[in-house]
């Protein structure tokens, strides 16, 4: 077999398309979503080699227009989850063996491919299945997971040349290799992206995964599926159930096999998984990784030497971008009250110009919330903003979910810091904003780190260093990524890593070599050229 020291391709970051009037992917990704829209798909689980329809389906239906069915997909029972097991286990033994260049060219050609022939499929089916506009989707389906697979096959390199000192009588080597078992990924509605690398990174070195989408995101998952299959991803390695998230979970929890879980989604849940993993860690081959991203209650916090028309943009667009379904969304704001009046001003103004509606419409800046659980969510804290005499609703507040799930941009303010949509997290498109007196810079920033029990992401807005600095140092435990003069959203892989601590989850960092090295289990080897063959030292003579 050939050999070689291989150089991978450079990873670059995919460029963001436009969609400008007339450009050729508008066209496109339009008469894609058409088509998409109007076709009614079948998704089967996939274990190993068969694509098993069980009978018992659930409807896939688009957030901004519920009534429309765009399919269904199959539930598993635990027999099937039990089956996707022992398909995993199996396929380990070809795929954990197989030379890593060879993975590498897998998950390269899936990066190609939704750059290419898929990127007008997987950005239109994030479109209709979350409710995302153009924009949002290209950034996130097409973009991010390009990303993601290109830095990771690079990462990956840079991990396995990670290598120990050596001398010329002992040569020191380190191999990573995957874990002994499988691994589990559940995976969120809000990223089409994250969906796909968290099983993906996995995979890449050298894991079987069992991969558990959200309900919510059957429909551009089963693009994923797709993608994977026509890069060459063999059966058994990524195998896909649907269904009870409890059933499938505590059977996976159950076998002696589990060796990791990559999870995104809400903290308590997380909590659980913990728990769960806990009360079963007699039973494991292995002590099994927990990797995950949980919530936010992310801030933004304007000095008063701030750009009013800087920050009022960081609002709206880390706020009301997605409808706020972002674990990185700004849902908490601290203004001074030397700012206040040009703040409110301007978003009064801004807000006004923001259209809602569906994503086929690119005028579109807000679209509908994911499900009618979290719209029934959204609005009860609305009315109870509205109702309450330390806050109030001073812009937005209109909710309607006949046609879709739709929640207006909603500006909340509040006398009370510690208010209670300024300490839970809400998934949505609200901001609830505080104002400060100008003298208490220093107990505001104090105020932030103590609020939330989260800590995933945060911004300041200061045009005075000396602000920023101490911004920076105060609030260095409550944001596991801080931006300067910019909206608490948007990491980019390769730039940013992702993820925050506290309550927010293990700070693995997506998008970085720290992710994938919680996927392998690292072996010392060492060789002795000229072997000892007296076990007497030199200290033991006269």
């Amino acid at each position: 077999m050939p050999k070689g020291f291989y150089n991978v391709p450079k990873a670059v970051n995919e460029p963001v398309k436009s969609y400008a009037p007339n450009s050729a992917e508008k066209a496109a990704v339009q008469a894609t979503y058409r088509e998409m829209w109007n076709a009614k798909i079948e998704v089967p689980l996939y274990i190993g080699s068969e694509e098993i329809k069980t009978g018992n389906t659930r409807n896939m239906t688009p957030p901004h227009d519920h009534q429309h069915v765009l399919g269904h997909y199959h539930l598993a029972e635990k027999s099937h989850v039990e089956k996707a097991i022992a398909n995993a286990l199996e396929s380990r033994k070809q795929w954990a063996s197989l030379p890593w260049e060879q993975r590498a060219g897998i998950f390269l050609k899936a990066a190609e491919l939704i750059a290419g022939p898929y990127r007008s499929k997987i950005n239109a089916a994030t479109m209709i299945a979350q409710s995302k506009t153009i924009f949002q989707a290209e950034i996130d389906a097409a973009c991010e997971l390009i990303d993601f697979l290109r830095f990771n096959v690079e990462f990956m390199t840079q991990i396995y040349a990670d290598q120990p000192k050596s001398t010329s009588d002992m040569w020191n080597r380190v191999e990573y290799r995957p874990l002994e078992g499988f691994v589990y990924a559940v995976t969120p509605f809000n990223f089409t992206a994250i969906a796909a690398n968290l099983p993906a990174s996995a995979a890449l070195m050298g894991n079987v995964v069992i991969w558990k989408p959200s309900d919510s995101q059957v429909f551009s998952a089963k693009v994923i599926i797709d993608v994977f299959r026509e890069a060459g991803v063999p059966d058994g390695v990524i195998n896909v159930v649907f269904g009870d998230a409890q059933m499938i979970s505590e059977t996976v929890y159950a076998s002696p096999d589990f060796a990791g879980i990559h999870f995104t989604g809400s903290t308590h849940v997380f909590k659980d998984i913990f728990k769960h993993i806990g009360n079963n860690i007699e039973i494991y081959k292995t002590y099994p990784r927990i990797v995950g991203e949980t919530g936010g209650k992310d801030f933004i916090v304007a000095h008063p030497s701030a750009n009013v028309r800087q920050v009022v943009t960081g609002i709206i667009r880390g706020a009301f971008e997605f409808q706020g379904q972002k674990c990185s969304a700004a849902s908490r704001a601290y203004i001074p009250q030397s700012l206040w009046p040009s703040v409110k001003s301007e978003l009064e103004k801004d807000l006004k110009s923001i259209k809602m509606g569906s994503p086929e419409d690119f005028s579109n800046f807000v679209t509908a919330v994911i499900h009618e659980g979290s719209f029934d969510k959204l609005a009860k804290y609305i009315d109870q903003a509205k109702a309450d005499a330390d806050a109030e609703v001073i812009i937005g507040g209109n909710y309607d979910k006949s046609v879709g799930y739709f929640i207006e941009p909603t500006v909340i303010l509040t006398t009370n810091p510690k208010y209670a949509t300024m300490e839970t997290e809400l998934f949505g498109p609200v901001i609830t904003i505080y104002v400060y007196e100008d003298a208490k810079w220093a107990e505001t920033l104090k105020l932030v780190d103590e609020t939330s029990p989260y800590a995933l992401t945060g911004a300041i807005f200061s045009q005075d260093r000396y602000a920023i600095n101490e911004a920076t140092k105060a609030l260095e435990n409550c944001a596991g990524n801080f931006y300067i003069n910019d909206k608490p959203t948007g990491a980019v892989v390769g730039m940013q890593p992702f993820g925050g601590a506290r309550a927010s989850g293990t700070n693995d960092k997506a998008g970085s070599a720290q992710n994938l090295l919680r996927w392998v289990s690292p072996r010392t080897i060492k060789e002795t050229f000229v072997t000892p063959v007296d076990y007497r030292y030199p200290f033991l003579g006269e």
